[in-house]
């Protein structure tokens, strides 16, 4: 027995415990019993006579597929009205035609005005051809859907509360799915003073306070709420200021300016936000989102209850830090700042971030044994990843090492000129370096590229938000600390910003007003992802490292065994390690090509055959399932070409652009591979592992990458640069160089300002 209002009803148990709603979207997909709330722009077509059915047809099909899940669904819906308006206007014109025919004939047709329909009416006549067609949709779904009209009277009257509340268990329990509405046909206007006036009285004025009543008596765990709006502005939408809110608290409604209501409907948002919140304080969780625009509406029921950031979340539980938008916004400013500092106060800054890898060694240590040890009871991590996550004493020196380098080459990254021209006389044009702003990077199993990346941005005045995976949580929460505390010498401490929310990376890579540039740092299983995810914001990186060494016929006994052995055993686990080693076909059955399989064997690196190099053999090793296969560990696949141009080929087809080598000592075979090859790196006689932005006098990388545009290869300092125009003049107008002007174009190229090689 539960009780309401002071009066009690029967509720049936579920699943799971009610009486607290979900504190965080990642625990919506828990939601057992969900009503969707559907507004009336979001079933009515924009001139408002009859339904949008495409649109209807989409939400059907994802309530049908979460109920075919094991959820209990209900639906409470609007569109009773605009149907029943489309057929009496149908009906009023076909009347009116017969009329005019017959009297007037047929030149007064096109003068005939429909006359205005009353609302009640329209909702008795559409109500039943609304019901059809929910009907019809479901059935294709092989589910039962029923109808349930109610009025606020309904739920004053004890034995009517009752009877709906046992008849709606009922529904759930045969599978079906409930359709609610107000009986619009004879509705009483809404009862004065008693609208939302706290959590015991609600007055069921219109479907949003409708749809929080039933969620509310019914236990449900979620109430998803369609309207025509993205969610939850703080100034009406459309606004030159206005922001969608993420997560909505209780009492922030002071913070909230509340515009007109929709085009169509009883209701507007301030309606939806005081039934949502009354939803809230009786235990179901609410979401505010749109169900009308066509990118979204199609998937936007599932992609809430897989707690995806869609529309506007309504929690009790505020976090303890800022949201990620607040990082975003904290790190965008503080970027600005950082850029506007002298060049030597950014090196500062990295100096000193590099003294404190050295003086805290003992703590960061401390804190990565957590992370190791958390990791290895969990069982959750690979030993390469294992290895990734690890910290040590001279991986501490080498970063430290680093970042002195990338502080003492940074000196004039930042506002250097890089062209100028004199357009006209006293007519100056520069172009310089700038910041491309907010970079978001985001890094599993290495706390070691926490300070790395941390480093360029801050030599190139970029703000920077850092998600680390969960396995290195204690590592990065202090490195991130020590970061802010170099900031923190010169103010500017906001421009890193570690995001410590349960922020899905999907979610992260649609805040294209926040984020400038996304730098994955990662497997290429995250890559691809979040190439996949990324709307509107540029993804600089690789998703994939499949390295080549190829050994031609001149290629030295001594150096082929080093180089291989390098590549492929150094660091297996690296995306710059060797994947594919590509063998000369005439080294077949050689002494060199016998070096090298019994170097391999005593490495215990697994030998994968490729096609041709399995042709060759009476007893190959296990085929290659695929060429294009990055292993990631102690294996790596052997392939046979006739020479230098098939290999080339090979490498086109297979490979990354990652970084591929070839061993020769012919210098003509050399530089044709070099010239030839398509990859952000290509090396002659030296090992893949030299790919590395460390050594390439880089002092560190914030990541390889294997585009064609901007940044290619290891990317430092000057990856995370852009560019703008500075235009000096005097009372200079366009019109002055007209045919007729008084002014002619020089475009002269002026010299560039001494750089500063300190």
């Amino acid at each position: 027995i539960r009780c309401w209002s002071n009066i009690p009803f029967i509720t049936m148990p579920l699943s799971r415990a009610h009486g607290k709603s979900f504190a965080h979207r990642s625990e919506l997909k828990h939601a057992k019993r969900i009503v969707v709330k559907l507004g009336s722009a979001v079933v009515t077509r924009g001139d408002e006579c009859g339904l949008a059915l495409g649109r209807l047809a989409s939400i059907v099909e994802q309530v049908s597929m979460l109920q075919n899940q094991g959820r209990e669904m209900m639906i409470v819906t609007s569109g009773a009205v605009a149907f029943g308006k489309q057929r009496l206007r149908h009906e009023i014109l076909l009347s009116q035609s017969v009329r005019q025919a017959l009297h007037s004939g047929q030149s007064q047709l096109k003068d005939m005005a429909v006359p205005v329909l009353e609302a009640r009416a329209c909702a008795a006549a559409g109500q039943s051809g609304l019901m059809a067609l929910y009907e019809a949709m479901f059935t294709q779904y092989s589910i039962c859907a029923a109808q349930i009209l109610v009025t606020n009277l309904d739920f004053h009257d004890e034995q009517k509360r009752r009877n709906l509340n046992g008849t709606l268990h009922e529904l759930l329990r045969m599978n079906i799915v409930p359709i609610i509405n107000t009986n619009d046909a004879v509705v009483p206007p809404p009862e004065p003073n008693s609208d939302l006036q706290g959590v015991n009285v609600i007055s069921v004025k219109d479907n949003d306070s409708l749809a929080a009543r039933l969620a509310v008596e019914m236990k449900t765990d979620l109430l998803i709420v369609l309207s025509d709006v993205e969610g939850l502005f703080d100034s009406p939408p459309g606004s030159d200021d206005a922001k969608l809110i993420d997560i909505f608290y209780p009492g922030d409604q002071q913070s909230v300016t509340f515009g007109t209501k929709s085009r169509v409907g009883m209701g507007g948002m301030e309606a939806k936000v005081k039934a949502a919140l009354w939803a809230l304080q009786g235990g179901t969780s609410v979401v505010i989102a749109n169900g009308t625009h066509p990118k979204i509406s199609g998937h936007v029921i599932t992609d809430i209850v897989e707690g995806k950031k869609v529309g506007t979340f309504f929690s009790e539980v505020k976090p303890a830090g800022p949201t990620v938008e607040q990082q975003g916004e904290m790190a965008r400013a503080g970027g600005r700042t950082l850029a506007a500092l002298q060049p030597e106060q950014r090196a500062d800054i990295i100096y000193h971030l590099a003294d404190l890898l050295t003086d805290q060694r003992e703590e960061i240590i401390l804190a990565n044994k957590k992370d190791l040890e958390e990791a290895e009871n969990k069982g959750r991590l690979a030993l390469p990843l294992l290895k990734r996550l690890s910290l040590s004493t001279s991986k501490l020196n080498s970063l430290a090492i680093g970042l002195r380098q990338i502080a003492a080459s940074s000196q004039d990254s930042v506002g250097r000129v890089l062209r100028r021209t004199r357009i006209a006389k006293d007519l100056d044009l520069e172009q310089v370096t700038v910041p491309i702003g907010v970079l978001l990077v985001i890094f599993e199993s290495r706390p070691d590229c926490l300070p790395q990346v941390c480093a360029l941005a801050i030599a190139s005045g970029n703000g920077l938000l850092l998600k680390g995976g969960k396995e290195a949580a204690h590592s990065n929460q202090i490195l991130h600390h020590l970061t802010q505390e170099a900031l923190s010498i010169h103010g500017v401490k906001d421009a890193v910003q570690l995001v410590n929310t349960r922020e899905e990376v999907e979610d992260l890579c649609r805040l294209d007003k926040l984020i400038d540039l996304i730098i994955p740092r990662g497997s290429s299983q995250l890559v691809r992802n979040i190439q996949k995810a990324a709307k509107g914001i540029p993804v600089m990186g690789h998703s994939e490292g499949i390295c080549h060494v190829y050994v031609d016929t001149d290629a030295s006994v001594e150096k082929v065994t080093r180089i291989i052995r390098d590549s492929k055993c150094e660091y297996p686990a690296a995306c710059n390690a060797l994947e594919t080693l590509l063998i000369h076909r005439d080294l077949l059955r050689t002494p060199l090509f016998d070096q090298i399989i019994d170097m391999l064997r005593v490495e215990q690196v697994k030998i994968h055959a490729g096609p041709k190099f399995a042709s060759y053999l009476t007893f190959s090793p296990s085929e290659v399932k695929s060429l294009r296969t990055e292993y990631g560990d102690l294996e790596c696949c052997i392939e046979v070409v006739d020479g230098v141009h098939e290999a080339i080929e090979h490498i086109h087809k297979y490979g990354s652009s990652h970084t591929d080598v070839i061993i020769t000592e012919n210098e003509k075979t050399a530089e044709f591979f070099l010239q030839h090859v398509d990859s952000a790196c290509v090396f002659w006689n030296a090992s893949t592992r030299f790919s590395d932005g460390y050594r390439f006098g880089l002092g560190a990388e914030v990541g390889i990458s294997t585009s064609r545009i901007h940044a290619r290869g290891p990317v430092g300092i000057e990856g995370l640069l852009t560019t703008k125009w500075l235009l000096r003049g005097d009372n200079h107008v366009v019109s002055d160089f007209s045919e007729h002007g008084s002014m002619k174009y020089l475009h002269e190229s002026l010299p560039l300002p001494q750089r500063n090689t300190n």
